[in-house]
């Protein structure tokens, strides 16, 4: 008689709430589908309601429960709220996406302190807020999972994106301290970092940078560039039991192109 698989579960979300930041569109979306194909009740967190919705109704008709809830992630109040929200209709919160994030491309010397400031506020204060805004709701799940999203300028220098590879790269220390910090309360804190990805925002650099598409294309091993899909399995990884003895740990998705020399 053959046994009985031993990893089933592993990979399952049925009955997770799971809040993605910056859900309604690229990588965000991307995840935010593989974690709801996996059983999670997916809630979409942004600015733009629009969008929100958008990306809701797409959820919704792949049989997922889903609602898009609004958030500035750089108000404390704003992202308690959202957790407000969300345990209010769904009764729960087990996982917290990090995923938000905003970007301008200049050379260092011509950044305002404004949009430095805007930047980290996004991009790394944000995270923070969130992660500290769900904090409570994971502990009383007896647990949790939070996945922050960095970057390949986590890993190297841009001249072109100064203040967005300083606010990935302190992602990634938060990403450890906060592991450290609420390892006792068994809430996972990880990060993914994503390669070049096929986004919208991505496609606004390859038509200002002539070139820009091919050279990347030409670094990278895989010989592609990473779509939003690619973003699904990790994302379901990292939210799921198959994770639970993983934290601090960041995870390069980027088709082999840290690791070329």
């Amino acid at each position: 008689m053959s046994r009985a698989p031993q990893n089933r579960g592993l990979f399952d979300l049925s009955g997770k709430v799971a809040i993605v930041t910056g859900g309604n569109g690229g990588i965000g979306l991307g995840m935010a589908k593989g974690l709801a194909d996996a059983g999670a009740a997916v809630i979409v967190a942004g600015r733009d309601a629009a969008k929100g919705e958008a990306a809701v109704k797409e959820l919704r008709a792949s049989g997922a429960s889903s609602a898009f809830f609004a958030v500035n992630v750089t108000d404390a109040g704003s992202c308690r709220a959202l957790v407000e929200n969300a345990t209010t209709k769904f009764g729960r919160l087990d996982i917290l996406i990090n995923n938000a994030g905003i970007n301008i491309r200049k050379m260092p010397e011509s950044y305002s302190a404004e949009e430095w400031h805007r930047i980290l506020d996004v991009n790394l204060t944000g995270a923070f807020l969130c992660s500290q805004a769900v904090y409570p709701a994971l502990r009383q799940a007896g647990g949790g999972k939070i996945v922050n999203i960095g970057s390949m300028m986590s890993l190297f220098g841009a001249a072109f994106a100064v203040p967005y590879a300083a606010s990935k790269g302190g992602l990634l220390q938060l990403t450890k301290a906060l592991a450290t910090a609420w390892a006792k309360d068994n809430i996972q804190v990880n990060a993914v970092l994503p390669g070049w990805i096929d986004t919208e925002l991505t496609r606004k650099t390859r038509r200002e940078i002539e070139g820009f598409h091919q050279r990347i294309e030409a670094r990278t091993p895989a010989g592609r560039w990473g779509e939003p899909r690619d973003l699904a399995g990790v994302a379901v990884f990292l939210s799921a039991p198959a994770s639970d003895f993983v934290t601090g740990a960041a995870i390069t998705v980027d088709g082999g192109y840290a690791a070329q020399g």
